[in-house]
C-alpha cells in the first residue's frame, strides 16, 4: 500500500482484524473519487487475504462519513458507488463491523448500513441526506435500511429528512450498540472486531454467505443499477440543483417538480 490512495484511507492489522479508517477529517470523511476507490481496493484486498478474518471500518475525526463531497464529486469513471454494496454484503465473506464515530449522512449512512454490525458513539447522528439534495438513495440504502428497521420506519426516516441521534438509532435498530462515551468507541470497536476475528473463519464466512443470500432481492444487480440510474437522473434535475444551492446558502429550496 504505497500509492496516494492511502492518504484518504488508513489501513492496519490488529491480529486477524483488518482496520480501515476513512481519513478525510477536514472534509468529515466525505466521499470523493479517491476515497471511494480506496474503499473498493482495500475492502477487496481484505476479502481476498486469508490472514484477515474480520474487518472494522470507521472514520478519523468527528465524523464517520458526511456523504458525497460536493466540492470534489466522484467522476463517472471512479469506482461505481453501488459496487460497494455488492462488495461489502456479498463478495466479502468476512464479517464487517462499523464504528460510527459521528455523523453518517447519505452515502456515509449507506456505507454504515452495508456493514454487518454497527456500534455507535453517543455523538453519532444519522441523516438520510438524499432528500436534502432532492434525489433518491443509492449505495444499497433502499435494501439495507428496510431490512434493518422495517418498511414503514425506513420510509419515514428517508422522506422526513431529519437527524436521528444515537439513542434513537439504537431503538430503531439502525445500530445494535451505543457505547457509554465517545472516548469508549475506539476500544470497543477493536474489542468487538477482535471477537469477530476469533470465530472459526470457515464458519464465519459460510454464515455471512448464507445470510447474505437470504438478505438479497431476487436480482441485486438490477436493483442497484436502478438505484444508480435514478440518483444520476435526479442529480441532473432542476430541483436537485435548487436543493444543493439552498443547502449551500442556508436558504429554503423552492421545488418545481422538474
Amino acid at each position: 500500500m504505497t500509492d496516494g490512495l492511502t492518504d484518504v484511507l488508513e489501513v492496519h492489522d490488529d491480529g486477524r482484524l483488518r482496520v480501515l479508517r476513512m481519513n478525510r477529517p477536514d472534509k468529515r470523511n466525505a466521499l470523493n473519487g479517491a476515497l471511494i476507490d480506496a474503499l473498493h481496493r482495500e475492502l477487496r484486498a481484505a476479502a481476498e487475504n486469508d490472514d484477515v478474518w474480520a474487518i472494522a471500518l470507521t472514520g478519523n475525526g468527528d465524523a464517520f462519513c458526511a456523504g458525497l463531497d460536493f466540492t470534489d464529486p466522484p467522476k463517472g469513471a471512479d469506482g461505481p458507488r453501488g459496487h460497494l454494496t455488492v462488495l461489502m454484503r456479498v463478495e466479502c465473506e468476512k464479517p464487517i463491523v462499523a464504528g460510527v464515530n459521528g455523523v453518517a449522512v447519505g452515502g456515509g449512512m449507506s456505507i454504515a448500513l452495508n456493514a454487518d454490525i454497527r456500534i455507535a458513539a453517543p455523538s453519532a447522528r444519522f441523516h438520510p441526506g438524499y432528500t436534502r439534495i432532492a434525489v433518491s438513495p443509492d449505495l444499497g440504502l433502499t435494501l439495507t435500511l428496510p431490512r434493518a428497521i422495517g418498511y414503514e420506519k425506513a420510509m419515514r426516516f428517508m422522506l422526513e429528512g431529519r437527524t436521528v441521534p444515537a439513542a434513537e438509532a439504537l431503538a430503531l435498530g439502525i445500530v445494535s450498540e451505543v457505547v457509554d462515551a465517545d472516548a469508549d468507541l475506539e476500544a470497543r470497536l477493536l474489542e468487538y472486531g477482535t471477537l469477530l476475528a476469533s470465530a472459526a473463519p470457515i464458519a464465519a464466512r459460510q454464515t455471512k454467505r448464507l445470510m447474505g443470500l437470504a438478505d438479497q432481492p431476487l436480482d441485486l444487480a438490477v436493483h442497484l443499477d436502478l438505484e444508480n440510474e435514478l440518483v444520476v437522473a435526479a442529480l441532473g434535475s432542476a430541483d436537485s440543483n435548487e436543493a444543493i444551492r439552498a443547502m449551500m446558502t442556508g436558504e429554503s429550496p423552492t421545488f418545481t417538480g422538474h
